[in-house]
């Protein structure tokens, strides 16, 4: 079975591809988010020419292919790109096998936990609070992950204060039993991280992500060593010797790649692998609702060294307007604080079609 065409359904934001094989059957995936336009510039430039008339279910070998093929383009954009591919050619076996990626993988579809991840730092101590409360008592969650700091602030906070005022108020509001995590976005200094860390580990917090700049390593390494909370990164990462000096050097607690930032599936595998070898888990990050956030279930459902939860964003139209009306059914509904792993063939979702007849178009073709 030959791949016979690679088509792209694209906007600023969003880039669904569809993989269609010389028997007629489908795939559906995702190039990853944001300039997701130029990422599917680069699949049909520089993806489709190695896979159009390839083995459509040889997916490990397109997937190793690509890259050396295109060796002068080591960086992101070839890796987001392959994703697209690689998560259609997922879809299309599991359609053809009558599985769920899920369980191709050998995981099994069902109830996973999930935390409840807010993308916000323009949001007093207070409004957060509201919030999550109201998340708490609607959809059940028992584990809430916010902002600190500021996005690469070199030490200077949002506003003056608000760290050392969110978390303990969260934590108050919550109670003892909640789970709540922080990122930081490459905010800190080691010798400042280390400082919010403490007053993270006496408001209970566990999770402290990307504490400093995401590839100074050696500074990530120096607040793990100097903390108990678990400090945590991997998501810009796209190299797997990236990820394989993260964790042999012991940098992080919980390695989070990205399966579309990283390339998909296979490679994220691969991730998860050298993490279970060195004793830690993997919470990929996932923080919007397309389907990067379903391509993440699938795989803890099926990885042995899955983290606690999945990361679900919780930003509405308010915040990210590209992500109403992409799909017909809702895959993230949200019950107990869990989500469910479809078990349907493939991913599960189904893309709305008036969402694709809005999109831009373009096709690659065997000759």
């Amino acid at each position: 079975m030959k791949i016979r065409s690679l088509e792209t359904f694209t906007t600023e934001y969003v880039g669904f591809v569809r993989v269609t094989t010389d028997s007629g059957d489908q795939g559906w995936g995702q190039v990853s988010t944001y300039n997701a336009d130029i990422s599917a510039l680069v699949l049909h430039r520089q993806v489709a020419p190695w896979s159009l008339g390839a083995e459509a279910l040889d997916i490990e070998r397109l997937v190793d292919l690509i890259p050396e093929r295109e060796l002068k383009f080591p960086g992101p954009y070839l890796f987001r790109a392959i994703g697209g591919l690689e998560s259609a050619l997922w879809d299309l076996r599991g359609k053809l096998e009558g599985k769920s990626v899920c369980a191709l993988l050998g995981g099994t579809p069902g109830p996973l936990r999930a935390y409840a991840s807010s993308m916000k730092r323009d949001i007093t101590p207070e409004q957060e609070v509201e919030r999550f409360l109201a998340l708490r008592d609607r959809c059940g969650f028992d584990a809430f992950k916010f902002r600190i700091g500021a996005e690469f602030g070199h030490d200077v906070d949002e506003w003056p204060g608000r760290s050392e005022a969110i978390v303990p108020a969260v934590r108050k509001a919550l109670g003892p039993e909640v789970d709540l995590l922080v990122d930081a976005n490459s905010g800190f200094s080691p010798k400042r991280a280390i400082e919010v860390g403490r007053m993270l580990e006496d408001n209970g917090v566990c999770h402290f992500e990307e504490p400093c700049p995401w590839w100074e390593l050696e500074q990530t390494k120096e607040v793990r060593d100097a903390l108990s909370l678990n400090v945590t990164g991997g998501e810009q990462d796209c190299l797997l010797p990236s990820f394989r000096h993260m964790i042999e050097m012991g940098a992080v607690d919980v390695v989070q790649p990205d399966l579309c930032y990283l390339g998909g599936i296979v490679r994220s595998l691969r991730v998860a692998g050298m993490a279970a070898e060195a004793g830690l888990t993997c919470t990929p990050h996932s923080a919007n609702l397309s389907l990067v956030t379903l391509f993440t279930m699938h795989f803890l459902g099926a990885i042995p060294n899955a983290g606690k939860y999945l990361e679900l964003s919780i930003e509405g139209p308010d915040y990210y307007p590209w992500q109403e009306g992409l799909f017909l059914n809702d895959p993230y509904r949200v019950v107990d604080g869990r989500v469910t792993i479809p078990d349907a063939p493939g991913w599960g979702a189904e893309i709305d079609p008036a969402w694709l007849e809005r999109a831009d178009y373009r096709i690659s073709e065997a000759a």
